[in-house]
């Protein structure tokens, strides 16, 4: 067993640790007697500011013996081909791993003041990663991994294995169809407000709706064995930014029991419900009566989320997986890491029963911010294939049906879609990452 010597044991070491070494699948134990540290027979990690105990010295920056939050002097630095943050010249480390993936994974900077970009959401250029650029790098995993390597060759004895690559597919339903079950207004504003010959041949039942991608991703989910979550908006209210079908249309109803029959699904809070808890319980509360099972996945509407309130709001809507780790504006890693983790609280200094899910690709970021061409897309895919599948990582992306439909807007997006889906499950195994 790995021994972790600490002058003082916080919650927040204990937290960082536990997911550390659950990634290396290594079992520890914390002590904060040097005493052990000296009795010990076997692998020692030295935490502190005393270089003459034995072990794998980590100069402690002090962020995890703190309380509260506070403004963090972030120090800088490389080492090999890794940005490093909490860098340090002590120790056997260059850098504090400890405090550095505990900072970004907890999105400790998010508690602090900013100013929030258009739709009211931390700005991704106010993150670390961004503005040290490693936004588009799980640097994380990678840390992790280099991380066990230096263990084993301290401690070649120690057994040291990291996670294999997954693909979790996942759609985003904010609007079912284009122009179908919306009813006879606003299909008359629609048309008054931009006259459409599609809108009219949907209507006439001549062509299909292009939003309708549903049964093109039954087949291709069948035929790669896909197991992918369907996030849903079902707001009572229409609004500026929430214009999904009623929940109380017959059509509608019958989509998400369907899809609930074969997939997870999971809850597409409102915008409404953003700060509105009781509307956020009317909304789960209605997809939980839709199909008559518990709702325990959710995706925030617009990426737009407010650290810890949101958070807090699903757990009392016993909500215990969010999907909502990304920015709605730009594509890459929000919290640096490819991996579930369990969400520490800073507010309570209490790990949270609500597991964090982070996404690293969505179409619309791909297609409306960043403004990209088809084959700019497809190099971005790649991209997060690559690191994701060579750091042990679990890639999930958001698409929604519009984007995979047959509307000329998104004219390539289906096929492009279908060989991110074959090369993701075919090469997703072939990895060498035991330490």
């Amino acid at each position: 067993m790995l021994l972790i010597y600490s002058p003082i044991n916080t919650p927040r070491l204990q937290y960082i640790c536990n997911f550390i070494f659950s990634f290396l699948e290594i079992t520890f134990s914390i002590s904060t007697r040097p005493d052990d540290v000296i009795t010990h027979n076997g692998p020692i990690i030295n935490y502190s500011s005393n270089q003459n105990l034995p072990g794998l010295h980590i100069y402690l920056s002090g962020l995890l013996q703190q309380e509260g939050i506070r403004k963090q002097d972030i120090k800088a630095g490389t080492h090999e081909n890794f940005p490093l943050i909490f860098s340090t010249e002590q120790g056997k480390l260059p850098f504090d791993i400890f405090s550095a993936v505990f900072f970004l994974i907890t999105r400790y900077e998010e508690y602090l003041p900013y100013t929030p970009d258009e739709y009211g959401r931390f700005h991704f250029k106010d993150s670390t990663a961004y503005k040290l650029g490693f936004l588009n790098r799980p640097l994380i995993n990678e840390w992790m991994i280099w991380f066990g390597s230096e263990l084993k060759k301290l401690y070649p004895q120690l057994q040291i294995s990291v996670p294999e690559f997954s693909f979790l597919p996942t759609y985003d339903i904010d609007m079912a169809w284009s122009y179908r079950q919306k009813g006879l207004l606003r299909n008359l504003g629609g048309m008054i407000k931009k006259p459409s010959a599609e809108r009219i041949a949907v209507l006439a039942n001549i062509i299909a709706d292009p939003f309708d991608a549903y049964r093109w991703l039954h087949k291709l989910h069948e035929a790669h064995q896909l197991n992918p979550i369907y996030f849903f908006l079902v707001a009572d209210k229409i609004s500026r930014y929430d214009k999904n079908t009623s929940p109380s249309n017959s059509a509608f109803r019958n989509l998400i029991r369907q899809h609930h029959s074969h997939y997870t699904v999971g809850l597409h809070p409102s915008w409404q419900s953003n700060n509105n808890p009781r509307v956020f319980k009317q909304e789960a509360d209605t997809l939980r009566g839709l199909i008559n099972h518990t709702i325990t996945a959710s995706r925030q509407h617009y990426i737009k989320m407010q650290m810890p309130e949101t958070y807090r709001m699903l757990i009392e809507n016993e909500i215990t997986n969010d999907y909502s780790m990304g920015y709605g504006s730009i594509n890459g890693f929000r919290a640096s890491v490819a991996r579930p983790f369990k969400w520490y609280d800073l507010k309570k200094e209490k790990v949270q029963p609500l597991h964090i899910h982070p996404f690293c690709f969505m179409d619309a970021n791909s297609y409306y911010e960043q403004q990209q061409t088809i084959e700019e897309t497809e190099a971005e895919l790649q991209h997060y294939l690559k690191t994701c599948r060579e750091t042990g990582g679990e890639l999930i992306s958001i698409f929604h049906n519009s984007f995979l439909g047959s509307g000329k807007a998104f004219k390539g997006w289906r096929e492009l879609y279908t060989d991110f889906v074959k090369q993701a499950v075919e090469n997703g195994s072939k990895q060498d990452l035991k330490l």
